[in-house]
């Protein structure tokens, strides 16, 4: 069991009402910084990417990016990416992926198609991570992995192309990666995949992205097909809002308030963009209204009764912390399935909902690839733990408003991985959220 923080945030009930914005998506900035770099790398192109929120993940992706070669020039409220300092020819380049999945298993396959040699190394439950599936695929291709079943994970040769055949149900993140790195390579190439997809809104965000800048793949039955010699197209990206991160200010509405976002696209590939319907059948009421320059704000706001509801979290892995915090306020029976990919996230995130929430009085049974959660319509306060996990500790955040009494959690520093501005516009929103030094928790 981890450790508690040195810091908690005390967090006291309230009711968070108003507009907020949805930080850049993350999911869509990790691709976009790296088709800007591939576009400076191969072709000599700069682009400018916008908006940015740079949070631990995001400079991750841009000091890699810095790494493989490519000029990173920060602007206010973006960066420029050209050509840069390509590195010294032969040298072991040393790429600190810290916790993020998405940078480690998207880099090392384009690291292999630039012919770079690379040692990946990361932190906290990454290096734990599967990355076994790059193991098996790219010795077949002509690059040697070095590696005793995680991080650091060495690689050295130039990928060749080839057929690729890998399940469909493994992470998302390792097509991904091969689809930003096989059309570098001189050849055609062929992904194959021998299982069903899951996560495929991510897989259809990089084909969306590779698009834009210029890369053409050509879906087949079980796969994509990719061209060989291909150069990355420079030019200016605007990056989407996160639907993952507006997800938790939504259900603060759903559960006890009236919450609008703006910044979310309406037609957005991003997966998590479900939670909008998920808490209508909930029985929240969800709402749309214009906002400025043609903007859409999505809003959500209490309604008399939440009810309990079935979801199939496969495509949707993300948003189950925070579906299981409105399920908890749901009377009746909420059931997640087919999550079963949550127990290797930066924390079991299975087994630290049903915890949490738990603790707050909830009932919570933890199945083995999902939860069911039979909803009272109220939680109370308590000291809980945050896992080292972003998601974890903004979806308790979240739980806190309408519990009764104090809640306090460890482990606030976790949001920047993904979000440093959460408990900023929480706060705003009319919050009580104050990080402050902690006392270690009972076990």
């Amino acid at each position: 069991m981890e450790a508690p923080s040195s810091e908690t945030v005390l967090l006291t009930p309230a009711s968070l009402r108003g507009t907020t914005a949805a930080p850049p998506s993350k999911s869509a900035a990790h691709r976009a910084i790296l088709c800007a770099a591939l576009s400076a790398l191969s072709g000599g192109g700069t682009c400018f990417v916008h908006p940015l929120a740079e949070s631990e993940d995001i400079s991750v992706t841009l000091n890699a990016a810095r790494a493989l070669g490519a000029s990173v020039q920060k602007e206010k409220d973006g960066v420029h990416i050209g050509p840069g300092n390509p590195p010294a020819g032969g040298s072991l380049l040393a790429i600190d992926c810290g916790e993020s999945g998405s940078s480690l298993r998207f880099l090392i396959p384009i690291a292999a198609a630039l012919g770079l040699p690379a040692k990946f190394t990361g932190r906290g439950r990454l290096p734990q991570r599967p990355i076994g599936l790059y193991t098996e695929l790219l010795p077949r291709h002509g690059v040697l992995c070095e590696t005793e079943g995680g991080l650091p994970f060495t690689i050295h040769g130039r990928l060749t192309p080839g057929l690729y055949e890998l399940p469909g149900d493994i992470s998302s993140q390792f097509i991904t990666g091969l689809l930003l790195a096989l059309p570098l390579l001189a050849g055609e190439s062929e992904i194959r995949l021998t299982t069903s997809l899951q996560s495929a809104a991510y897989v259809e965000m990089t084909l969306e992205t590779l698009s834009s800048f210029g890369i053409r793949i050509h879906p087949t039955e079980k796969g994509w097909k990719i061209p060989g010699g291909q150069t990355y197209a420079a030019g200016e990206h605007f990056v989407e809002g996160d639907w993952s991160q507006a997800a938790f200010f939504l259900t603060a509405g759903a559960i006890g308030g009236d919450v609008r976002v703006s910044g979310l696209k309406a037609g957005s590939l991003q997966g998590d963009k479900a939670i909008f319907d998920l808490l209508t059948q909930f029985g929240a009421e969800t709402y749309t209204l214009p906002g400025h320059s043609g903007n859409i704000l999505f809003g959500c706001r209490a309604s008399a009764r939440l009810r309990g509801i079935e979801i199939d979290a496969s495509q949707i892995p993300d948003l189950v912390p925070i579906l299981a915090v409105a399920g908890a306020f749901a009377e009746g029976e909420t059931i997640l399935y087919n999550a079963e990919r949550l127990r290797i996230k930066e924390s079991d995130r299975l087994a630290a909902v049903a915890e949490g929430l738990s603790r707050m009085g909830a009932n919570v049974t933890e199945l083995p690839g999902g939860l069911r959660i039979r909803g009272s319509g109220s939680l109370s306060g308590g000291s809980l733990r945050g896992w080292n996990d972003h998601r974890i500790v903004m979806a308790f955040s979240t739980a806190a408003l309408s519990a009764c009494g104090k809640t306090e959690i460890t482990d606030p520093q976790s949001i920047r991985k993904s979000f440093p501005d959460f408990f900023t516009q929480y706060n705003q929103l009319g919050g009580n959220a104050h990080v402050r030094s902690s006392i270690r928790l009972g076990e």
